[in-house]
């Protein structure tokens, strides 16, 4: 039996384009799609990207100053459960800050970094209220919920969100395991 090399091509050309096809579109109308319209519903929330995989579902948004970055990642993460399924949402923050800003964030982070390690979460409210007093006009706002600290820096029209995960992650390899 001899095989056409042209029927052959063909088929396999039509069978990736509807397999293919037939992924990106459920990937976009299933799962981006529904997505970006409730990020967009969202108050005081602008849409810059999103980005769907296999184990998480990564959206890349600015906040207007006053918006609280918790109520935002509730609300976004309880009205994506039913099409993101297990998928780990995370939200990346696209931050309009001043360069004081990020230097007195640095300057904080360290006693931010050990309450976080030692568990001590009452700690970060009254350790960034004391250093805010130095600073001219920031204000801090910090909240958390059962996963994440999330610490508002605002100076005039310009914030900084910061969102740290309660369970701390592994870094670097470790010997023994």
């Amino acid at each position: 039996m001899k095989l056409r090399l042209l029927p052959v091509l063909v088929s396999v050309v039509i069978s990736a384009s509807v397999l293919f096809g037939g992924w990106f579109a459920y990937q976009s109308y299933a799962m981006e799609n529904p997505l970006e319209s409730i990020v967009a519903k969202t108050p005081g929330v602008d849409l810059v990207n999103t980005r769907i995989t296999n184990n998480e579902a990564v959206v890349e948004l600015k906040l207007q100053p006053g918006t609280s970055l918790r109520e935002t990642y509730a609300k976004i993460q309880n009205e994506s459960t039913a099409f993101l399924g297990k998928k780990e949402l995370k939200l990346k923050v696209v931050n309009d800050t001043t360069p004081e800003m990020e230097q007195w964030w640095s300057s904080a982070l360290f006693d931010v970094a050990q309450a976080m390690e030692t568990r001590h979460y009452a700690q970060i409210p009254t350790t960034l209220q004391s250093r805010v007093k130095n600073a001219s006009d920031m204000k801090v706002a910090t909240e958390m919920d059962d996963k994440f600290v999330f610490i508002t820096l605002t100076d005039g029209d310009k914030s900084k969100y910061v969102m740290l995960p309660r369970t701390p992650e592994k870094m670097g390899v470790w010997p023994n395991e």
